[in-house]
């Protein structure tokens, strides 16, 4: 098996690879730039938006896991070009010359709607207004209708391996003027390898599937557990399911999470 990964170099690509290839996953990275992949990863030359690069980049792969995406930036042409157009253009690559592969894509709880009544389940309707998920969803929907055989992982808050994410909340929480009791589902980088792992079976095959540990954690403990502060509050909380995700289908298919808690991944120095 040959997996093709974008994203290779972020967040959650950087942290991936070298857990697919201590798997023994055969994994091929699309890079730009001429840049050298990951010890023990084979890199192809490629750019989302060079439709003619990825014809080379997708050849003879078993799988494509694309985790690539544009997130904090306020040019949301970019963000609209890289996260949709990007997708599209590597649909169409796989289609062209690789069409029995599994195409297996990472989105974001940030899609469903803030007000929901409930966690975000798989099958509500979603109809986010900001770039970033509306881009994702966007690339949902033409996966989804691509004829390819597709898998969609929405995860919620990624964290863990040193990434720097969660140390950033405080700012976030800042700028965003979150509550402090809105929860927020978790999921740690070695989860998102067990997702990804399970997917690669096929166990994930023509579904969208919420990826995130077992406890969605209050933005306040989040905030001290990385050592910041921020002002507590007892006012109403108005959107309780926010960025709280419904892991039933995940259990169903048999997905457990190895770090359970955020407060496991403390103890156990995951962070």
């Amino acid at each position: 098996m040959t997996v093709l990964v974008t994203g290779a170099t972020g967040l959650v690509g950087a942290r991936l690879l070298p857990r697919l290839v201590e798997a023994g996953v055969n994994c091929r990275a699309l890079m730009r730039g001429g840049k050298e992949g990951p010890a023990g990863v084979s890199a192809v030359e490629a750019d989302l938006l060079d439709p003619a690069s990825l014809m080379r980049a997708v050849e003879g792969v078993s799988a494509i896991i694309h985790l690539a995406a544009v997130f904090r930036t306020p040019d949301t042409d970019l963000i609209w070009k890289s996260n949709f157009e990007g997708t599209r253009n590597l649909i169409a690559a796989v289609k062209a010359r690789s069409p029995e592969a599994r195409f297996i894509l990472a989105s974001t709880s940030n899609v469903y709607d803030a007000d929901s009544s409930h966690p975000g389940r798989e099958s509500d309707t979603a109809n986010p207004q900001q770039a970033y998920p509306a881009s994702k969803l966007a690339a949902e929907n033409a996966l989804r209708e691509s004829g390819l055989n597709w898998s969609i992982q929405r995860f919620g808050f990624v964290y863990g391996d040193k990434d720097g994410h969660l140390e950033e909340l405080p700012r976030l929480v800042a700028n965003f003027k979150m509550h402090p009791a809105q929860r927020m589902s978790m999921v740690h980088h070695r989860d998102i390898a067990t997702a990804m792992n399970m997917a690669l079976t096929g166990a994930m095959d023509g579904r969208i599937v919420n990826i995130a540990d077992e406890a969605p954690t209050s933005i306040y403990e989040l905030v001290e557990l990385v050592g910041g502060t921020m002002d507590p509050s007892s006012a109403p909380l108005e959107n309780p399911w926010r960025l709280h995700m419904d892991v039933s289908l995940a259990r169903s298919l048999g997905f457990q999470p190895v770090v359970r808690t955020v407060y496991q991944a403390k103890r156990e120095n995951l962070m």
